[in-house]
């Protein structure tokens, strides 16, 4: 188990966009993450940036028209087409949207596509107008009811200096989308899992709350490895800086309320849930509608209870019957192995996930977390520092098993 893009050949086709250049940079992305991957520029590509670029970041030759008629004959595009797991044309021109969506095979590129039975990934960059031009949009349609997929264009400012949709996608974004198409057919294929993540914020007044030291990172990546595994994942997050994995339904909320609303609108749906999210446990019994003006006098506070979302869904589960997996997690400061069996018991998981978070290495921000995983079994395991990534695949190891 890994990020599905390891090991994967990939055939990324650039064409003639100024957005050619970003093409490097997902190359080397691409490569970085562990695919062997094999570039083909048009003429028009080759304009703009050099194949020796490709060939620098990718470590393997990158291929151009002349290679078509080249020593290695009229087969290279058959070999490229076959070898391939995914065929990834990004950029892509609208001169070459139409030609893959007509069968035209006037250059290696389209050749290429043409052979091929992997699937066909198409990241269009054009300029203000072109893509919404009804021979783009038609050529659009043709492609995707094909089964090709298409990511973007976004909107935003073009080379022209025009306003419109034709940016050529992220990388980074790109990737995400890559992942989410290679990981169909997983080993958790059509499994739903729901995740809770980051912090909650108990208003005190309109510029004040309440809350706890979660980054989200730990919840995200363990959303990425199940969206990576082929889960259908639904991300149910509090306030945080992180970027939501590509591939996830998110649904944003606040507060403890909020998010147990969330959990339970949504939870007779779901095979799984995973609560990683760090709930204030209490919050303040009255909300100013104003700014509490500063005075040099102590002020006291009366606090309550927040909801306990892992228990109302373990109550729900209880009473519902249901064939619903939970798995929590539980943030100690001492007697971490102790505390963790006791909430495993009081909440009847399947699983809790402990971390010692009074640790002078970070958790809380950083990429790594020590956990012990306690099953409902008896079973303990203590595991050394390993990436928040990781800590997911053994969720996901855990779920293929059981």
């Amino acid at each position: 188990m890994s990020n599905p893009i390891d090991g994967k050949r990939i055939v990324l086709g650039i064409t003639g966009s100024i957005a050619a250049y970003k093409a490097a940079d997902l190359a080397s992305k691409l490569t970085q993450a562990g695919a062997e991957v094999d570039c083909i520029l048009t003429d028009s590509a080759a304009k703009f940036v050099s194949p020796l670029t490709f060939q620098s970041v990718t470590g393997r030759k990158a291929y151009v028209d002349a290679d078509l008629w080249g020593s290695e004959g009229h087969v290279v595009h058959i070999s490229l087409a076959h070898a391939a797991d995914l065929l990834l044309i990004a950029p892509a021109t609208a001169s070459t949207m139409a030609k893959l969506a007509y069968g035209i095979g006037d250059n290696l590129l389209t050749v290429t596509a043409l052979a091929a039975e992997c699937p066909l990934v198409i990241a269009p960059a054009m300029d203000a107008g072109m893509f919404s031009h009804p021979a783009t949009e038609e050529n659009a349609g043709i492609l995707t009811e094909r089964g090709a997929y298409l990511i973007g264009p976004e909107p935003g400012r073009l080379a022209s200096g025009l306003m419109g949709k034709g940016r050529f996608t992220e990388p980074k974004d790109i990737i995400g989308h890559l992942r989410v198409i290679l990981s169909q057919n997983g080993p958790l294929d059509g499994m739903k899992v729901m995740v809770t993540a980051g912090p909650t914020r108990e208003a005190l007044d309109p510029v004040r709350f309440f809350t706890n030291a979660s980054s989200g990172k730990q919840g995200y990546e363990i959303a990425q490895a199940l969206v990576d595994a082929g889960a259908e994942v639904t991300l149910v997050s509090g306030p945080t800086q992180v970027e939501a994995p590509i591939g996830v339904e998110l649904i944003p909320v606040v507060s403890a309320q909020d998010m147990l609303d969330a959990v339970m609108e949504e939870i007779e749906t779901q095979d799984v849930f995973i609560s990683v999210a760090a709930v204030a446990d209490f919050k303040p019994t009255q909300h100013a509608q104003e700014k509490i003006k500063k005075s040099s006098e102590a002020i006291n506070l009366a606090m309550e209870p927040t909801p306990d979302i892992l228990m109302t869904v373990a109550n729900w589960r209880a009473a519902q019957q249901a064939d619903l997996c939970l798995i929590g997690f539980a943030a100690e400061t001492q007697d971490v192995v102790v505390n963790a069996e006791g909430k495993l018991t009081r909440k009847h998981l399947d699983v809790i996930i402990a971390n010692d978070v009074s640790l002078e290495r970070a958790v809380f921000g950083g990429e790594e977390n020590l956990v012990t995983f306690l099953y409902r079994d008896g079973v303990v395991r203590h595991y050394d520092w390993m990436s928040k990534y990781d800590v997911g695949e053994e969720i996901v190891r855990y779920l293929m098993e059981n």
